[in-house]
């Protein structure tokens, strides 16, 4: 902007107005010996500029600023900015040699030179288009229910040209002042929840108290506040945050440190952030793109899904491994699983299908949920416990008693010859325990016999973890929207029926770990309640999807 010929004498004074928005003012000396003069230059918005201007360049001639050429202006201004294109003034002004002679000491502070009465040059409009992939992340963050706001400094109708080419404003979508001009009346006039979108100035802003900020974020789906300046990034964030949203902001100057702290959780740039906003932040991009924060939400979901779905799996098995003893003690029952039997369980097959649902790839519906309330969807609750628990555990439970039963009674011992057994079943001294038959049993044929219940109900529960660690794949989707993809948890369906297997007919586990060999028929028992499992699971699930809101899913979606 500044001619050939001049030295820089004081630049790069940037100064903000009473909106906070930003202008540029520098000094420069020029070199012509018969008329040695200081010249000033300013760069800013195309209104700032313009409203210290008192003359334009016209044609090569300088001439006063009227009525016409502001209309003209503000045409020109208007279009270049409806285009989604950033527009920057251009002034210029020769300061009085008799005022500011040769050597003059400049402030940059103070600043001791004027700033007003410049000749208007001309404007510039820049190109600044958003990556290919923004408009994408916010239809991600819209049907995601993320509510994305836009906070720039550029002029109202750049940036609500820009929030609309990007989609954070969507098409059909209108503004106040455009149903005010459709029913042609005042703005006034016009009520706030009558229009979805708004494009809040940065001077309006500043006037508003935060109830006024609190309506228009509880009003307006898609919001943009332009002419901003980075402090009011903070109010912004504070309203938000009154709303009782989780928020998370993006910035990369110094000024956007107080938004970033107060946020939930600040972004900063890594390419073009600035040092302090990089330590106020608690994420930081790499490459500067919108699109991977959308990405990143969508992996934050990823691991949150697969938590959950590892630990229902997990807590299942602790119904079929309690209730045995319960029985034991209640019902004076021989015990039907033993404490090394349940190490088996929690130490050897589940432990590879439980960690192969971390790499459960997401649902296809990950990035269609609302926001989960971080009040009550915790990441074990209430409803998880009731599932893994009350519904499927108690299933599992069921499968091992079946089990439990089936072998006792093949071998002699009918249930109701089982109830209040107990005393004479651990007896030493009880070498003649006659069964439902009339059958004698000694106390090492018994102890025989109840470790092989015990290898049964082991069994019986890992059949029945096959259905479970299938139906904790999926949240919400049918096992077969959702697919068999997960190659790691194939293998683990295969371990721990591998390992099952190994422990019942390795010769030595029965001193060891008191495993009995199975007849194969047994291994069948608990299938029905394996398919049990599966049916149920798959029923509730397409209830969910059917009445989404409804009972089902307030009482059992996890």
């Amino acid at each position: 902007m500044c001619p050939p010929g001049c030295i820089p004498v004081c630049s790069s004074l940037s100064r903000p107005d009473d909106d906070g928005v930003y202008t540029q003012v520098s000094v420069h000396e020029t070199e012509d010996p018969n008329d040695p003069r200081y010249l000033l230059v300013m760069k800013g918005a195309p209104e700032r500029i313009m409203d210290r201007c008192t003359a334009v360049m016209l044609h090569g001639k300088e001439q006063p600023i009227d009525d016409h050429f502001r209309e003209a202006f503000n045409a020109a201004y208007l279009e270049l900015g409806g285009l989604g294109e950033r527009v920057l003034g251009f002034s210029d002004y020769f300061l009085p040699s008799e005022e500011f002679p040769p050597g003059y000491n400049f402030d940059a502070e103070g600043p001791n030179f004027p700033i007003t009465g410049l000749r208007f040059v001309g404007l510039m409009s820049m190109i600044d288009p958003p990556r290919a992939a923004v408009p994408d992340a916010v239809g991600k963050c819209r049907s995601a229910g993320i509510k994305v706001i836009m906070v720039t400094g550029d002029h109202p109708i750049t940036a609500k040209a820009i929030a609309r080419g990007v989609g954070i404003i969507s098409e059909g979508s209108r503004t106040i002042e455009e149903v005010a001009a459709d029913r042609a009346v005042s703005v006034d006039q016009v009520e706030a929840k009558d229009a979805q979108a708004a494009v809040i100035h940065g001077g309006d802003l500043r006037d508003m108290t935060p109830a006024q900020i609190d309506q228009i974020l509880k009003n307006h789906a898609e919001i943009v506040f332009a002419r901003t300046s980075p402090q009011q990034k903070l109010i912004i964030v504070e309203g938000c945050q009154r709303q009782g949203q989780i928020v998370a902001v993006t910035g990369d100057g110094v000024n956007d440190s107080p938004a970033l702290k107060k946020a939930d959780i600040g972004v900063a740039m890594g390419i073009a952030g600035s040092d302090v906003s990089k330590q106020a932040a608690d994420m930081i991009l790499l490459d500067d793109n919108f699109a991977s924060i959308v990405t990143g939400v969508e992996e934050g979901r990823l691991i949150f899904d697969n938590l959950k779905k590892s630990i229902a799996y997990t807590l299942t098995s602790n119904i079929p491994e309690i209730s045995p003893f319960l029985f034991f003690i209640l019902a004076d029952i021989p015990l039907p699983l033993g404490v090394i039997t349940i190490l088996c369980i929690d130490l050897g097959t589940d432990m590879v299908p439980a960690i192969s649902l971390a790499y459960e790839q997401a649902e296809n519906d990950i990035m269609k949920r609302m926001p989960r309330n971080p009040l009550k969807d915790k990441l074990v609750n209430e409803r998880l416990i009731s599932m893994a628990y009350g519904q499927i555990g108690m299933i599992q439970a069921s499968a091992g008693f079946f089990t439990y039963f089936v072998i006792m009674g093949e071998s002699g011992f009918w249930y109701d010859r089982l109830l209040g057994l107990r005393n004479e079943w651990d007896s030493r001294g009880v070498n003649d325990l006659a069964d439902s038959y009339g059958q004698e049993w000694t106390y090492s044929q018994r102890k025989k016999l109840e470790y092989t219940c015990h290898t049964g109900f082991f069994v019986a529960i890992v059949v029945v973890q096959w259905a479970d660690l299938i139906i904790c794949k999926t949240r919400r989707l049918s096992l077969f929207q959702q697919g068999m993809k997960n190659h790691r948890l194939t293998f683990g369906l295969f371990f721990e029926t591998a390992l099952a297997a190994f422990m019942c007919y390795c010769p030595g586990l029965d001193k060891g770990l008191r495993m009995q060999p199975l007849r194969f028929s047994w291994w069948f028992t608990a299938v029905p309640f394996s398919l049990m499992i599966f049916v149920y699971d798959e029923c509730r699930k397409y209830i969910l999807r059917r009445n989404p809101g409804g009972f089902v899913e307030r009482e059992t979606y996890y």
